[in-house]
């Protein structure tokens, strides 16, 4: 959560919304911060911040997803996995997994770009969260990886690579230079994180899941190993479960900190700061509170910032959507139009899926807040074709949503329907009613637990409606995850398969009031 420029803390999660597998580094008085995209459009979020605990989104450093051709439909617990971002030789670098393909690498001179076209620098299945390390004591460079056990039937383990100091290619076949399997109690060793300091080869890597883990580190005076292991995080007596996987960085002054996520289910892996020293006897590192999250603490000690986090709200000026959305494929001309003045002009698309959201490539989405809120947006839609929709949705392995669909008679009704996990097709969570003049207001309140109650105000005075606001429809819906993903907000527009153009559908004003109090914490 942002904290006022005069309060002398903070508290966490100070990224309070589905930023997965965070990574961080400095560079001269800026933080900057990437997290996973998986199988969403643009990829490679891009975060600022100069106090590190408040963040803004500036951008993405991948535009669309390699192949494309595998990424034109959702794949969405695929493509961009735990991502490395450093700063080495004038130019920032990001490196990821797919575990499909393999390790993936791009550049750019500054952090908006331009960025280069995705690099494979290691094909493979089954090769995650890849990270370098520079070495400037010695002008040597390496990588090291884990292993995706769905993919290659391992995992559990760290392999380590000398890499060309170019960054395009592994100089090696790799050696497995920590072996989870070898140490006792250790299982599901991944997202790495090599840092040289005070002499030693470090890593920093999660064990234990994503939801009961904890953060190790491991310590060699040569890369190769042997390395020997701590636990320098974990839950203890703390409600944050699960703390691990993210990255270490020192401010100008010299204090250390270490960003990392905790699991929460439909609102995914929201992110945490942590304290960080290294013991002056034994030369470990301490984070948290000996080594437990805190929830507050004292604020770094770097220039006050006003609050600040990434954009929610969007009038779509000029028909463009903001940087807070993604699509869930790879985007294709004509989806959305561009225009003079402000609104989201997107395109009913038909589609033989039309049945089912999870299916649909043109679904543009944002990360569900972790506090509860308020999200509301205005939709009208405009002339078209029978069974043209278009809607507001909470999407995940489950999902609901309410918005406006064209009758056979050719009149506009009030729809809201929903599919349960296991189901292939969506059906009505409430009775269809009119809606004049084809407009609608849509409302998700999202309180404790990601419980979304839909509503909305046609100012269909048939029913009371005018002067009366906002009604509600149909049950409580309980946002899920997908297998690695939060919970995401999407926009709409679809009709069935046909010939022709079945019309548009335009969104205006889509806002997210979020609630003073946590209501689930």
């Amino acid at each position: 959560m942002s904290a006022a420029p005069d309060d002398p803390v903070y508290r966490n999660p100070v990224l309070d919304a589905d930023w997965s597998d965070p990574d961080v580094i400095r560079v001269g008085d800026d933080f900057y911060l990437t997290a996973s995209s998986f199988g969403r459009v643009p990829g490679l979020p891009l975060l600022h911040s100069r106090d590190l605990v408040n963040w803004t989104l500036v951008g993405h450093a991948l535009q669309r997803l390699e192949p494309e051709g595998e990424f034109a439909v959702p794949r969405h617990d695929c493509g961009v996995w735990a991502p490395s971002l450093r700063h080495h030789d004038g130019r920032f670098w990001i490196f990821w997994g797919d575990p499909d393909q393999g390790v993936f690498q791009v550049n750019a001179p500054e952090i908006r770009g331009p960025w280069t076209r995705p690099h494979l620098v290691k094909a493979g299945k089954g090769l995650i969260d890849p990270c370098p390390l520079w070495d400037d004591e010695t002008g040597e460079a390496y990588l090291v990886h884990a292993w995706a056990k769905s993919r290659s039937g391992v995992k559990n383990r760290l392999t380590g690579h000398r890499m060309h100091p170019h960054g395009t290619e592994l100089l090696d076949e790799g050696k497995v230079i920590v072996d989870g399997d070898r140490l006792p109690g250790w299982f599901t060793l991944e997202g790495p994180k090599p840092y040289r300091h005070d002499g030693w080869f470090w890593i920093l890597a999660p064990a234990g899941g994503v939801e009961t883990g904890w953060q190790g580190a491991f310590r060699s005076r040569a890369f190769f190993g042997p390395y020997e292991e701590k636990v320098v995080l974990e839950q203890k007596d703390t409600d944050v479960n699960g703390p691990h996987q993210g990255g270490w960085v020192r401010t100008p002054s010299g204090e250390d900190w270490f960003l990392h996520f905790q699991q929460r289910g439909a609102y995914g892996r929201v992110v945490h700061l942590q304290p960080m020293r290294w013991d002056g006897g034994e030369g470990w590192p301490v984070i948290g509170d000996d080594g437990a999250p805190v929830t507050e603490h004292r604020r770094p000690d770097l220039p006050p910032q006003k609050p600040a986090a990434p954009a929610t709200d969007d009038d779509f000026p000029g028909g463009r959507p903001g940087r807070q959305w993604q699509w869930t494929a790879n985007p294709r001309d004509g989806w959305a139009t561009h225009h003079s003045a402000d609104g989201l002009r997107l395109t009913c698309v038909r589609t033989p899926d039309a049945h089912d959201l999870r299916l649909l490539p043109n679904v543009l989405t944002q990360r569900l807040p972790g506090t509860p809120c308020t999200v509301e947006v205005d939709l009208r839609l405009d002339d078209g074709e029978p069974g043209a929709r278009a809607g507001l949705a909470v999407l995940g392995d489950a999902y609901s949503w309410i918005g406006l669909e064209r009758g056979p008679d050719g009149t506009v009704r009030l729809v809201h329907r929903f599919a349960e996990t296991v189901a292939e097709q969506e059906r009505d969570a409430a009775p269809p009613r009119p809606a004049p003049g084809g407009r609608a207001r849509l409302r998700v309140d999202i309180g404790a637990g990601a419980r979304c109650r839909f509503s909305y105000d046609t100012g269909d005075d048939t029913q009371g409606g005018a002067g009366e606001g906002f009604r509600p429809s149909g049950q409580v819906f309980a946002a899920t995850p997908w297998r690695w993903v939060g919970a995401l907000l999407g926009l709409v527009a679809v009709a069935p398969t046909g010939q022709g153009h079945a019309g548009t559908a335009t969104f205006t004003q889509f806002r997210i009031r979020i609630q003073e109090k946590r209501a689930d914490r």
